[in-house]
């Protein structure tokens, strides 16, 4: 949801600190301005401590990068309103960690948000491009500077061989709602023997319908893993939804229909002599 702009601009303005797991305002503002920002503090899980010592909306955890990322992107994740939920940093750091990323790689962040992990790819060297759906976003991702290119759209409506080579990493939190759909298409941008890793809605290591299951399966037959994340992963997004995070590994001549594997299919027009 967004920020009421008179919230917003309390929250951004210098003066106001944002540390550790507190939110401080040090001066003072209309009431009615307080009581909208302590709403919207309280829904994303603080407490008001009224103590003189404190006087700050205290969270039960490090709440400084992850306020960033909401402020940039003029929005924040709501109970109410089931949609973004940018990636917490100690999961951005474990999803990076996971991956190996490293100076040099290419980096694909297919629903790439305000930049949560785009910025950590950044910092360990990594080129990211990244393609998110949402304009206001997109801006942040470009005022941001962290990905050598930011596409504006549908991940879903991308063509993997619209790019001459692979990727050697895909890290994604893809949207919940269809987020296996997200994976899936993911894998034909990476190249053989990339690695993908994406959190994924948990209910995907027991679904019964036949896309999860030979998902699963794949997963098993190329060395995967599909983990199970604590379930208060997105606590901070004020959203108690489970989740899991999937590890896919390539290799050359495996079964994952890669971007190098459909580079190697014939050109169906290729077939035919139209000049006869």
């Amino acid at each position: 949801m967004r920020f009421p702009s008179d919230v917003l601009a309390v929250l951004t303005d210098p003066r106001t600190v944002i540390r550790d797991n507190r939110v401080h305002v040090p001066f003072q503002f209309e009431l009615e301005v307080w009581r909208r920002m302590n709403a919207i503090l309280k829904e994303m899980g603080a407490v008001w401590n009224n103590r003189k010592a404190i006087r700050a909306h205290v969270f039960p955890y490090r709440i400084e990068e992850f306020m960033r990322q909401c402020l940039a992107a003029g929005e924040y994740p709501s109970k109410y309103e089931q949609g973004w939920f940018p990636t917490p940093p100690s999961l951005t750091m474990q999803i990076c960690d996971l991956a190996g990323i490293y100076a040099g790689m290419t980096v694909l962040e297919p629903s790439a948000g305000s930049g949560a992990m785009t910025s950590e790819i950044a910092r360990r060297g990594g080129l990211v491009d990244a393609v998110e759906l949402d304009a206001r976003r997109v801006e942040v991702l470009r005022e941001q500077g962290d990905a050598r290119k930011v596409i504006a759209g549908n991940f879903l409506d991308l063509d993997p061989l619209d790019y001459a080579e692979g990727f050697d990493r895909v890290v994604m939190n893809p949207p919940f709602s269809n987020g296996l759909d997200h994976i899936k298409h993911a894998i034909g941008f990476m190249k053989d023997d990339g690695i993908l890793v994406s959190v994924m809605i948990e209910s995907l290591m027991w679904w019964s319908d036949k896309a999860s299951v030979e998902f699963r399966a794949m997963v098993e037959e190329v060395g995967g893993e599909i983990e199970k994340l604590p379930d208060d992963s997105f606590a901070m997004c004020g959203t108690n939804v489970r989740t899991c995070l999937v590890f896919l590994p390539g290799y050359a001549g495996g079964p994952l229909r890669t971007h190098d594997w459909l580079k190697r299919q014939p050109k169906q027009l290729d077939l035919f002599d139209f000049a006869a």
